[in-house]
């Protein structure tokens, strides 16, 4: 099942940061110059570790047309605590993502359509996107707008029989504004809509043993099949005088399942000499759980809805960023115009508030560190976040 269709805000915002995507949608009035990335990502924490590749290739035409190509890969190890608790083994899986983007810059429109396919062996999403935006009030206002449209399948590695569809629709307003020459700011605010099979076919809930034991029974996880959410972002970057940058983003999140989450940002760039870049960042996520979400249910089919995913509950996660960039071939060099170098490195601590470790209670009862469901210690982890690529303006 894909690891990502099951990410929190947080984990998703994170991950992307590691997979390297060109916004499709360049400045208006001025497509960006022709460029060359290759990546290698990794993500390891909580047991799972994530990794591989992305190389992403846009070509400019005419100063009105550009093409964009990315692929990027995930190979995926997976003994989380999930996989624990089912009493599962370690399972590895491959994610290959291939994306096509195009623009069409007119006057002070810019138009853009989008295609992603990403594949695993159990899951599949095919998602198409169109967007656009004009520059206003002498190009200090940029407004923007944007649809896509996914189609998803879900299938079951142990069940060749089972097969789900999945529908997704995103709609996207933004405006950014030049509110002095050092400050910038943007808001963005996004609809998206879900309907179909929205949990993961390998997932559990547990409730207590009838016997009274302190021991626990697993039974599939049950959602709702649609799912409606909305998220307004407020971002602000203001340019120093010594050409650093300071940066702040808050994002709230919520939708019909109950779930309510806010995100703070806080970056700094800074510039040494005419070749290295550093920044640093932290950002902090909390949420609240969804409705039909327990870490322990007193009996079987207790509600209509019954989950135990641990990115449904209750919990706050904390990132540190660090990271370094440096331009080579500055002057030029053969078809090369300019290059980089980038290193960047995030620490992510996870504390659940109502999510317990269920490791504890699958020990035999005769162990000292046995403890009865619903007592275990709550669940907590950290993850290691590593981004390096390299850039190349043509």
């Amino acid at each position: 099942m894909s690891l990502f269709a099951n990410l929190s805000f947080h984990v998703r915002a994170t991950a992307a940061a590691v997979v390297l995507m060109l916004p499709l949608t360049a400045t208006a009035g001025v497509l960006a110059d022709d460029r060359a990335d290759a990546l290698y990502h990794r993500y390891e924490g909580g047991g799972v570790t994530i990794h591989g590749p992305s190389v992403l290739v846009r070509k400019k035409m005419a100063e009105k047309y550009a093409v964009s190509a990315n692929y990027y890969q995930d190979l995926i190890t997976s003994a989380s605590i999930d996989v624990e608790v089912s009493g599962a083994s370690e399972y590895k899986e491959e994610r290959d993502q291939y994306s096509l983007g195009f623009e069409y810059l007119r006057g002070k429109t810019t138009y853009n359509l989008g295609y992603t396919n990403s594949k695993e062996n159990d899951y599949e999403a095919n998602t198409a996107s169109f967007g656009l935006s004009q520059d206003l009030f002498g190009d200090l206002t940029t407004i923007s707008m944007g649809f896509s449209r996914g189609s998803d399948k879900v299938r079951n590695a142990t069940d060749p029989s089972f097969e789900q569809d999945i529908d997704r629709r995103s709609y996207r307003v933004g405006v950014s504004q030049i509110l002095t020459k050092s400050l910038i700011t943007s808001f963005n605010y996004e609809v998206i809509t879900d309907e179909g099979f929205l949990n993961n076919p390998y997932r559990s809930y547990r409730y207590r043993s009838p016997s009274g034991d302190g021991l626990f029974i697993l039974e599939r996880e049950i959602y709702p099949r649609t799912r409606t959410s909305n998220a307004a972002a407020l971002n602000a970057r203001y340019f120093l005088p010594y050409r650093a940058a300071v940066y702040g983003n808050y994002r709230f999140f919520t939708d019909t399942w109950g779930i309510r989450a806010d995100t703070f940002e806080l970056g700094y760039v800074h510039p040494i000499k005419q070749q290295w870049t550093l920044e640093a960042r932290v950002r902090y996520y909390q949420q609240d759980n969804a409705d039909f979400y327990s870490d322990l249910f007193d009996r079987v089919n207790q509600q209509n809805f019954l989950a135990r995913d641990k990115e449904l509950s209750t919990f706050n996660s904390v990132a540190f960023r660090v990271g370094a960039s440096y331009e080579f071939a500055q002057t030029g060099w053969r078809f090369v115009k300019k290059g980089s170098l980038n290193l960047f490195y995030d620490r992510i601590e996870f504390q659940y508030d109502d999510f317990r470790d269920a490791r504890f209670s699958r020990l035999p009862t005769d162990d000292p560190n046995f403890r009865a469901a619903g007592t275990e210690p709550l669940y907590e982890f950290g993850a290691n976040v590593i981004q390096a690529f390299v850039s190349i303006w043509f």
